[in-house]
């Protein structure tokens, strides 16, 4: 099982939130991918089609030429998504965690987000340069749920700042995005109501390319699901497995 992680963020991060997903349950092999500019891995050039093409590699090393579970949240949805369209004999099964499927945020649809009345003071064990974002991304708003957060991006690696604004300005749509896909394999979204960042609803249109997929909304949860709420996101997860075997 290959996983993507979030824009900025590394594949330790990527791996507090799917590990505790995996307690007891014996037989996957996970890679947590560093995408260039984050954790180990070196920048490419700053478009996405780089970046995608720097992904792909990754699978082949990883994998051979055997199939992969492929997992991504949000900008690495949006990647999976990429890589699926372009290789779909790669994939023997995607995940689609608060992924990305417009990346200009101007055109994405976030009409129906529903608001977040938060926890009094539940930012107060939070860093101070992590309260901002967490405020516009997290839907579950209490203390338990930021902790849980700030723990988890504790284990980032710095990152290549300069690099992901180049690439975030200048080259984030891959070229082929929105393009038709012919993908059969078994497909899971999973979004939150109260995302702000990528919303619900484009990810609902997204279903129609895939004949096999199925589509969750939860409705206390904004972009980061996994860390929201771990107890469901584990019985999704391990409900998508189960489709794939």
């Amino acid at each position: 099982m290959v996983v993507l992680p979030w824009f900025t963020l590394d594949g330790a991060v990527a791996a507090e939130a799917f590990e505790p997903a995996f307690a007891g349950l014996p037989g996957y092999r996970r890679v947590y991918v560093d995408l260039p500019g984050t954790g180990g891995s070196a920048p490419v050039a700053p478009d996405s089609d780089a970046v995608l093409a720097a992904v792909s590699a990754t699978v082949d090393a990883v994998a051979g030429d055997e199939p992969v579970l492929l997992a991504g949240c949000s900008y690495g949805g949006y990647l999976a998504a990429g890589l699926t369209r372009r290789r779909p004999e790669r994939v023997a099964a995607l995940l689609l965690v608060c992924s990305g499927v417009k990346i200009t945020p101007a055109e994405r649809d976030l009409s129906g987000v529903l608001s977040a009345e938060p926890e009094p003071g539940w930012l107060d064990g939070v860093p101070g340069d992590l309260r901002g974002h967490f405020a516009a991304a997290l839907g579950r708003r209490t203390r338990e749920v930021a902790d849980r957060m700030a723990d988890a991006f504790a284990a980032n690696a710095p990152t290549d700042d300069a690099y992901l604004t180049r690439l975030r300005s200048e080259g984030y749509r891959v070229s082929d995005e929105g393009s038709p896909g012919g993908y059969a394999g078994p497909v899971t979204i999973l979004t939150g109501r109260r995302d702000q960042v990528a919303g619900y609803r484009d990810q609902f249109a997204a279903l129609a390319a895939f004949p096999d997929g199925e589509y969750t909304a939860l409705a206390d949860v904004g972009h980061y699901l996994p860390f929201e709420q771990p107890e469901r996101f584990a019985a999704l997860l391990r409900d998508w497995l189960a489709r794939t075997t």
